[in-house]
């Protein structure tokens, strides 16, 4: 593809979108990054505090058209990360879910034709796939998606969409489905930095139904490694898996956490299992791997750095753990589990 100045990185503010926009500011040093976010519950500007000198950074919202017109003027490609993640939230409310997953990607392409933008990256999930537990298969690209969540529902719907515009309008599409990922600047409602910031505070690790349920964690870092080479090598008009190789359960990441602070392992709690919990995801990454893309981090290695950098960045997650949407939620969700 053309060679890029200026890219506009939406939800640049979240988890897996500081952490690229990270990236992109060291690799790409030529780049003009714009970030759009809208920061929700789970944005933080202190996520970009290290790179603030090197972005602009927009406040706003990818469903609103005028919003996303700013932001994009001038942009070469869209990164789009901005979406609504956590699974159980979903199953509370899905409405947040599709205003941002569905409504939010359709400006955006309507936004990105208008523009004439060079390429848009759709950033989803392995979980469009669905359920494999029983079976020792790895998802492949060509598989049918079949969402089980609501969360799960608006990704693929955003996926559909994403591709319909790349047949439709000739726009340069492409899409990356990664695994469940983990590292810094992850919000304390995801397993990993839960149990971990749980463990600190001396609070259960609540584990759904046995523990069994299993998923290929990857780290933030080779995740947005992955991205940014899909972005730049991968086919116009394809998805590319991005994932691990590690199959973890619920179970193995208390463990390792518990064991890494010295905690007992009678912090596990075993709480009323998620509806329609999806037992398995694994992808097979090997299409993203021909282009040159090979995860850094082992589990052993990233999950131990993971660790530190929580307990290094305390102020960083009690803030965050102090504030009414965290607290709201926490309270919602598990109060009869």
């Amino acid at each position: 593809m053309a060679e890029l100045g200026r890219l506009l990185i939406t939800g640049g503010a979240g988890f897996i979108g500081s952490n690229y926009v990270h990236l992109a500011v060291r690799e790409h040093p030529d780049w003009e990054v714009v970030v759009l976010d809208k920061l929700t519950y789970a944005g933080n500007l202190e996520n970009l505090q290290p790179v603030k000198d090197r972005i602009t950074f927009l406040r706003g919202d990818i469903a609103s058209p005028a919003d996303v017109e700013q932001a994009i003027a001038g942009a070469d490609a869209v990164v789009n990360f901005a979406a609504e993640t956590h699974v159980d939230r979903s199953l509370l409310d899905s409405r947040p879910f599709v205003r941002t997953n569905v409504e939010g990607t359709l400006v955006l392409l309507e936004e990105a034709r208008r523009a004439g933008v060079k390429r848009f990256c759709q950033v989803s999930t392995d979980e469009v796939y669905g359920d494999l537990s029983g079976t020792d298969r790895h998802s492949v690209e060509i598989d049918p998606l079949r969402p089980r969540s609501p969360y799960a529902a608006t990704k693929a719907a955003a996926e559909h969409l994403v591709f319909s515009y790349g047949t439709s309008y000739g726009l340069d599409v492409v899409v990356t489905r990664g695994s469940n990922t983990y590292g810094p600047y992850q919000y304390p409602e995801k397993i990993v930095p839960l149990f971990i910031t749980n463990a600190v505070e001396d609070k259960p690790l609540p584990l759904y139904g046995d523990g069994s349920a299993v998923r290929d964690y990857m780290h933030a870092e080779d995740h947005a490694a992955g991205i940014d080479l899909i972005l730049h090598r991968g086919e116009s008009g394809q998805a590319y898996n991005l994932g691990a190789g590690y199959e973890i359960s619920g179970l193995e990441v208390a463990a390792r956490i518990l064991e890494a602070l010295g905690k007992p392992p009678g912090l596990k709690r075993f709480v009323t299992d998620r509806p329609g919990h999806d037992y398995r995801y694994s992808v097979d990454a090997a299409k993203a791997e021909a282009l040159g893309w090979k995860p850094k981090w082992s589990w052993p290695q990233g999950l131990e750095q993971t660790v530190r950098w929580y307990c290094r960045n305390e102020s960083w997650w009690r803030r965050v753990k102090e504030r009414l949407e965290f607290r709201q939620h926490e309270r919602q969700w598990y109060s009869d589990r």
